[in-house]
């Protein structure tokens, strides 16, 4: 029994109603907890405490590669309405608004499910094959695929998965599925077990396809989630290149964006643009100090599908790896050169302070002079230089770990 792998969430709330903690286990049991977290969910987040519970703990089980779900509540005991007529919160019923109709609350059930486990294969079309090596455990092999939501029995699939968001991502919501211009990709690692060969998710991405006129499409990522016993591993980086290489062999597509990328989002994405555009002949060596030009734009436009604002910052972390930064000629000519892009909101500070001597008060006007100041704009342009090339320098080391 439990002989497949398993995804196991449990929510623990100390007695003495400390911080929940959510627990990601993956094994073929409760063998091994891999990461802990405090749970971050739209429905139960981190500082919120269940009131009532004693020993409280909420548990969700999923097969690893169709990720059907057993769900259980326990706990040593709870207050009835004779506990000054007040009730225990309906901690079940707010995990029930997220995870979809289909889970089991009964183990036996869920044994039979994961015995069904071998008949599970990735849905849609295989994008990219890839491997992973771990030293204690060798090599493991992974699988892209990208998914229609009319592929069979993806639909709940995909409601299934979904519910990590709730778990992981604080802002995190649900798509509306129905919508043809959504987008598919997953990733699972695939390995054999008594013979069989099976898949565990781990993770995926879903992309919009914007309407640009008159005849383009501008795929723009959503929601993209690596489950956390798989994170650090470089699988962020390989769909992300994955995803984008799909996208540059459509000729309709214009260019790729994010919605509001995360700061961590931003970092990965400039590790798989700079990847894809060191060797463009626009972005040779001796091409970079010579400033940022069209020819890079039109060339990571067109080869691509990156947009200007994107290929600038491929072409400072470029030019930064081709830079002297002990050679003070060097050195100060390439921090002018970034510090020129980065002057853009101040100059635009400059602008509409001039428009205020038009129309405000004196006194309203020193208020606002005083947020301006010269000095301090000065200050706080350094400052962000500072932090753009150090995570620049980043981005630098991890390209030439994967040289």
């Amino acid at each position: 029994m439990f002989c497949n792998r398993l995804l196991i969430l449990l929510l623990s709330q100390k007695d003495d109603n400390t911080v929940p903690y959510l627990y990601l286990f993956l094994g073929p049991c409760f063998s091994y907890c891999t990461r802990c977290y405090t749970m971050q969910g739209a429905s139960i987040k981190q500082h919120e405490i269940a009131f009532g519970y004693k020993g409280l703990q909420i548990q969700l089980f999923y097969t690893a590669g169709n990720l059907s779900t057993l769900f259980k509540v326990k706990y040593s005991s709870k207050v009835t309405e004779a506990f000054d007529c007040v009730e225990p919160d309906d901690v079940e019923g707010k995990i029930r608004e997220i995870i979809p109709s289909g889970f089991t609350s009964n183990a036996d059930d869920f044994t039979s499910l994961l015995e069904k486990e071998a008949n599970f294969k990735p849905f849609g079309t295989l994008l990219h094959s890839y491997t992973v090596h771990n030293e204690e455990a060798g090599e493991f092999t992974y699988q892209i695929h990208k998914a229609e939501i009319t592929c069979p029995g993806f639909r709940e699939y995909h409601e299934r998965l979904q519910t990590f968001l709730m778990w992981f991502i604080e802002t995190a919501s649900f798509i509306d599925a129905d919508d043809d211009r959504w987008d598919f990709f997953l990733i699972f690692e695939k390995y054999n077990k008594d013979g069989e060969t099976l898949y565990a998710t781990v993770g995926y991405m879903t992309v919009y396809n914007y309407y640009v006129y008159p005849d383009k499409t501008r795929p723009r990522v959503s929601q993209m989630l690596i489950l956390p016993p798989f994170q650090g591993e470089g699988h962020g980086a390989q769909l992300l290149e994955a995803v984008h290489r799909f996208y540059c062999s459509l000729p309709k597509v214009q260019d790729i964006t994010a919605e509001d990328p995360s700061e961590n989002y931003v970092k990965l994405r400039d590790f798989v643009l700079v990847k894809l555009c060191q060797n463009l002949p626009s972005f040779a060596e001796d091409k970079l100090p010579q400033g940022f030009s069209a020819d890079m734009v039109q060339e990571a436009q067109d080869k691509l599908k990156i947009n200007k604002k994107h290929a600038r910052r491929v072409y400072e972390i470029l030019r930064l790896r081709a830079t002297d930064m002990s050679d003070e000629k060097q050195a100060r000519e390439y921090r002018l050169e970034v510090k020129k892009r980065l002057f853009g909101p101040y100059r635009k500070n400059q602008r509409e302070l001039a428009k205020m001597k038009k129309c405000l008060r004196p006194e309203e006007l020193v208020s606002h002079m005083g947020q301006m100041d010269t000095q301090t704009q000065h200050e706080e342009l350094e400052k962000s230089y500072q932090d753009v090339v150090e995570g620049y320098r980043r981005i630098i080391e991890r390209i030439a770990t994967h040289a």
